[in-house]
């Protein structure tokens, strides 16, 4: 929990007390309190500052506590990509309900067989360069430097999360319902990484380096922390220093070396659910983007990967905040685009193709295609059921590799629409001619066929929504109408 002031929390739960004090960074107070003694479900918990309780709000339902039961989650939810504009009827025209805010006054009300034991946040949980209307009256109130349109410190990132997690159904959620999350590029700015270039010129922006450590350093205090277990927060030398003062120094210099270093820290973690094993890899600060040898992974991060793939699991889920597998043409002119900006035709298309690809995101895996060929044989090879759970784009599909258990399950956005126009020409990439267009192009750059095939088995759909997945083999989307849950399309993941 974040607080006003200096304290110590405490957490009362089935007759026993935890407490932590807070820690402090750049004048905000913050404290994560384990419970690692619980042997059954709690049906409420209540939490006081210095003695004062805060927590449920009046008229509120209970938190509640559900451990994973004994023979593994049994129904995992997602979704990515929601934007924090205010609820009158202007902005449910324009960017349609919050399904996530609907979806957590529906748990309130539901039996507890439609309860999720993990909800994963597949990244852009809040839009750093693209601000709703309070937190840009915000920023101006603040300030009249560059950025002006956009986040420029830890303090308005504070505000940013604020602003994003605080409406009480929200508040519940987070609250009852496990979660574990991961960045994509809006956390910190659109194309966050995309290729060497575009770092280049974001490194000469004279506000960049205060805004990408910024971002860091808060997604390390309001995300990050939370994915860890609690001895690898009781091992972290961060939190250990946080906790004897006010640490901004110290989260600032630890995200400027992330960024400039990104082996010297991992975003990616992994976590044991029963059958399956969660493993949630960041794709974005941990690219290698030498031209000629782009890698989604770096050389340290790979080596991770395998290791986690290659653990004992009855499946596997990989949390990759940008999908895998494309519509097979939106992935053949990524393949191409990535050739010709590493000056397969000349430096002249090189130049034309890195500005395509920043103007149209063509930087999934399909654009790094070296990364995508070792992790589809690699996958290949592990002879198991694997899904691939996946944002960013903006709706939401199925796709099946036609050889083996391999799904790619995208569930975008929470909120945030595409416009009619994008809608369309995503509907484009799914016709034969779209894969046909895509894979000739890639072979006119050179490009080999990839290792697998695959195809999209269901959607797209572009409403808001949120996925549940019910173990073994089901995958349904969930959409809000007038802030009622109700199903879009589901499948069977076989």
């Amino acid at each position: 929990m974040e607080t006003a002031e200096p304290g110590t929390v405490t957490i009362e739960a089935d007759g026993r007390t935890y407490r932590s004090p807070t820690f402090t960074v750049h004048g905000h107070h913050f404290a994560i309190v384990d419970l690692v003694e619980l042997s059954q479900d709690i049906a409420s918990y209540s939490v006081r500052l210095d003695g004062e309780q805060v927590w449920p709000l009046a008229g509120r339902p209970p938190s509640r506590i559900r451990l994973l039961p004994a023979d593994g989650a049994r129904r995992l939810a997602f979704g990515s990509c929601r934007t924090s504009v205010p609820f009158d009827d202007a902005y449910v025209r324009t960017h349609g309900d919050d399904v996530l805010r609907a979806y957590g006054e529906h748990l309130a009300e539901a039996g507890d067989e439609e309860w999720p034991d993990l909800l994963l946040l597949l990244g852009d949980q809040v839009y750093a360069d693209n601000p709703a209307p309070e937190m840009l009256a915000y920023i101006r109130a603040r300030r009249s430097t560059p950025p002006l349109d956009e986040i420029g410190d830890f303090e308005e990132y504070a505000e940013l999360y604020r602003q994003a997690w605080t409406e009480p159904e929200i508040r519940w959620l987070l609250s009852t319902v496990p979660t574990a999350m991961i960045f994509d590029d809006h956390d910190v700015r659109d194309d966050w990484n995309t290729s060497q270039p575009w770092r280049e010129e974001m490194d000469a922006t004279p506000w960049w380096r205060h805004r990408v450590v910024s971002g860091l350093g808060a997604y390390w205090v309001y995300q990050h922390l939370g994915n860890l277990s609690p001895a690898e927060r009781a091992d972290d030398p961060l939190l250990r220093t946080l906790m004897n003062g006010d640490g901004g120094a110290a989260l600032d210099a630890f995200a400027e070396k992330a960024d400039a270093e990104p082996s010297s820290n991992r975003w990616s973690y992994a976590r044991d659910l029963g059958h399956a094993r969660l493993i949630m890899v960041d794709t974005r600060c941990a690219r290698q983007l030498t031209p000629g040898d782009r890698r989604m992974l770096d050389p340290v991060e790979w080596a991770w990967l395998e290791e986690q793939l290659a653990a004992p699991a009855e499946r596997l889920i990989i949390g990759s905040s940008i999908p895998f597998l494309l519509p097979e043409g939106v992935h053949g002119v990524q393949n191409w685009n990535e050739a010709l900006a590493d000056g397969k035709w000349g430096a002249r298309v090189r130049r034309w193709s890195e500005k395509f690809r920043q103007a149209i995101d063509l930087e999934h895996w399909a654009a790094f295609r070296r990364s995508f060929d070792e992790l589809a044989r690699l996958l290949i090879g592990l002879g198991k059921p694997v899904l691939i759970l996946s944002g960013d784009v903006h709706y939401s599909y199925l796709a099946k590799v036609r050889s083996g258990p391999i799904h790619q399950i995208v569930c975008s956005p929470m909120r945030n629409p595409l416009s009619r126009l994008l809608r369309w020409a995503n509907v484009f990439t799914q016709f034969r001619i779209a894969t046909l267009v895509g894979g000739l192009l890639a072979r006119l750059a050179g490009i080999p066929r990839p290792p697998l095939r695959w195809r999209v088995t269901k959607g797209p759909w572009f409403q808001n929504a949120v996925a549940t997945i019910t173990f073994p083999d089901e995958v349904t989307w969930h959409e809000s109408i007038g802030g009622a849950i109700r199903p879009i399309d589901s499948a069977r993941l076989r």
